[in-house]
Parts: structure tokens; C-alpha cells; sequence
């Protein structure tokens, strides 16, 4: 079973993983974007970090949604609203239950991930972290899988992105200048999961 400190603890790591990357991040936002994805989610999880030091959230959903609120709050650009959005759909969706199964995560996150779709009007395989969440989802959603099938699920498809022209997003303006570039936001939605699956292990 999944408690308040499991989500605590993954997005303090999540924190950590955002930190150590986000010069990559930025790096691959200056390819087909405004080069400030990497210091944006620095910023976003440093103000979710410092809330979660604040409050003690007794739920798993009401981390979730804390956390969505500082994002929204503090980071720029749609970044912001889409990892908001994400976890605060995620929290809503688990409810007030002190403790969850890795299944009920894997049904809220499907949740979160549909928030996000409908919000960015996306869909796999247009060039944004929908390329890395949602087969993270299927693969936690495999009665079978783990937080590591997971992690390789959604690391496989922020790669896949690098070869896709981007179809929403900022780096839709480029056209054909954003094939070659692998997605910013499909990585760092990667480094989410692979927070997840380096706090089990």
C-alpha cells in the first residue's frame, strides 16, 4: 500500500531528479522551445518541495493536489498547467483514502493523463510528454508491471519523440525543424517516473 510519505517522498525526489537534469532540460528547450523548461521545473519543484516541508498532507491525493497547485502557481510558460493539472487530477482521483494500491495510483494517473490531454489537445505521437506518460501508464496498468517497467516504458518514449515533428506546442512552429530534437517535456516527464522507480528500488 501507497501512504501520504510514499508521495511525499517521490515528488522530493522527483525534486532531486529535476535539479540534476535541468540543464539537459533547458538544453533540449533551446532546440525547439523558449530554453527555460529545465529552470521552470526547477523553480515549479523547489516551491513543491518547500510546501510539502510546510504542510503534512495526511492523504495521498491531498499531496498530489498540493503539489498541483504550487506548479500552477509557480511555473511558467504551459508547463505549469499541464504537471498542475497532472497531479492535481491524479490527487482528486484517489480521494481521501489515507493509503492506495499501486493499482489505484496507476487508475489516477490514467486520469491525470487524460486531464492533460484534454487540456494541451494532444495525443501520442504529437511531440509532447504524452509520448513518455502514457506508456508509463500502460505499463503500470500491466497487472504485471512495476514502477521500473514504468520508468523503461516512459524513457523509450521520450526518445521515440526525437524523430517526430512536433504537432502541439511551441515547437509546432518549427514545422519540420523539430524533427531531430527529442522532446524537453517527454524527458522530464520520463525523469517523474524515473523518480518513482529509484525510490522502490
Amino acid at each position: 500500500m501507497l501512504d501520504a510519505d510514499f508521495f511525499r517522498r517521490w515528488l522530493i525526489m522527483s525534486t532531486a531528479l529535476v535539479d540534476q537534469e535541468a540543464g539537459r532540460l533547458t538544453e533540449l528547450d533551446s532546440a525547439i522551445g523558449d530554453a527555460d523548461h529545465g529552470s521552470n521545473l526547477q523553480r515549479g519543484f523547489a516551491a513543491v518541495t518547500a510546501a510539502l516541508e510546510r504542510e503534512t498532507p495526511a492523504t495521498p491525493g491531498a499531496v498530489l493536489v498540493l503539489a498541483g497547485k504550487e506548479l500552477i502557481a509557480t511555473v511558467g510558460g504551459a508547463s505549469g498547467p499541464l504537471y498542475g493539472t497532472l497531479l492535481r487530477r491524479a490527487g482528486k482521483a484517489l480521494g481521501d483514502a489515507p493509503e492506495v494500491t499501486p493499482e489505484q495510483f496507476a487508475d489516477a494517473l490514467r486520469a491525470g493523463v487524460a486531464a492533460v490531454a484534454q487540456l494541451g489537445g494532444a495525443k501520442p505521437g504529437d511531440k509532447t510528454m504524452l509520448d513518455a506518460l502514457e506508456p508509463a501508464v500502460a505499463a503500470l496498468e500491466d497487472t504485471t508491471a512495476s514502477f521500473a517497467a514504468a520508468r523503461d516504458a516512459a524513457e523509450k518514449g521520450a526518445q521515440g519523440t526525437t524523430p517526430l515533428q512536433a504537432r502541439k506546442g511551441r515547437a509546432s512552429y518549427l514545422g519540420e525543424r523539430s524533427i531531430g530534437h527529442q522532446d524537453p517535456g517527454a524527458t522530464s516527464s520520463a525523469l517523474l517516473v524515473a523518480a518513482l522507480a529509484e525510490m522502490v528500488e
